[in-house]
């Protein structure tokens, strides 16, 4: 048994039609159009850094002196918080809170604390100290060039 077409399924039905009917438009010389645009993207790419290099060449998000050993630093911003949990060993987590999405704000006493529920999170791994959280905050990427850090 079929049903009868509603006004809707032929509105879709037919923008659909008409949006597949245009794929090649524009590209009368044999679909040129599109594989120079496709050229064109792709030399800009190649020529232009990574969102990733971009990243590390941009401004840092803090120098390693501002990050005490054995503690961290919240950037409420980026959502990012960044521990030393030995000297030299840098380390970020998302500041999310697993538990129900409060944002971090203290790093103490080898603990992530989120203010809301009372989670904290241990500053060299990110798991679970106390909750209620019950999963870890989750690893952010970082890059040390020398004094500063960078997100990636």
């Amino acid at each position: 048994m079929t049903q009868p077409a509603t006004r809707r399924t032929v509105l879709a039905t037919g923008a659909g039609a008409i949006a597949l009917g245009c794929v090649g438009c524009g590209a009368g010389n044999g679909g040129e159009a599109t594989s120079s645009a496709s050229s064109a993207s792709a030399a800009s790419s190649a020529s232009s850094p990574s969102a990733q290099e971009a990243a590390t060449d941009g401004k840092a998000l803090a120098r390693t002196s501002d990050i005490p050993e054995g503690g961290g630093k919240v950037f409420k911003k980026e959502k990012v918080v960044v521990t030393q949990p030995k000297k030299g060993d840098f380390k970020a987590f998302s500041a999310i809170c697993t538990h129900q999405g409060c944002t971090v704000n203290a790093v103490a006493d080898g603990t992530i604390d989120c203010p809301c529920h009372g989670s904290r999170f241990r500053i060299d791994d990110g798991s679970v100290a106390h909750g209620p959280a019950t999963k870890p905050l989750p690893k952010r990427s970082i890059k040390v060039n020398g004094k500063s850090i960078h997100l990636t």
